[in-house]
């Protein structure tokens, strides 16, 4: 059996390390390019005045409004967020872009509407952090 010397076990952790810095989103609480960090996305039928959603559910009818409700935590001069929607097989119904100013901790506030009804099916919303997946959350009309 070799036996690895110091530097080549060195060489492979930090290896494993950028490998797992690399590795991109899909999942919440993931650090941005500008250092601010995605900690909750939630959906929902209603939104209060402080962004938060008031009637949570991956569950819609028809003719509601969908909200998605994002949190973020950290500070840096400008960070931009996109919401993209998609229906069953991801066809866009919607795609829009939020530049911030994150201070700390917030809440920013993406929806959609049709007036005359969304059609029934299975949806998706992926948000991006500054150009990267960070999110995915699927929900469904009925």
């Amino acid at each position: 059996m070799r036996h690895l010397n110091r530097g080549s076990v060195s060489l492979c952790f930090a290896l494993l390390l950028v490998s797992a810095a690399c590795r991109g989103g899909g999942e919440t609480g993931t650090t941005t390019a500008s250092g601010v960090k995605v900690t909750n996305v939630t959906l929902g039928r209603a939104i209060g005045g402080d962004k938060a959603i008031t009637d949570a559910t991956d569950n819609f009818r028809p003719n509601d409004t969908i909200y998605a409700s994002i949190a973020t935590e950290g500070s840096a001069p400008s960070m931009t967020l996109r919401a993209r929607w998609t229906y069953q097989d991801g066809q866009v119904v919607d795609e829009s872009t939020r530049t911030i100013t994150p201070n700390n901790r917030e809440r920013t506030e993406f929806h959609i509407s049709k007036p005359d009804g969304w059609p029934t099916g299975n949806y998706q919303l992926e948000l991006f952090a500054d150009d990267r997946s960070v999110e995915t959350k699927k929900f469904e009309v009925r």
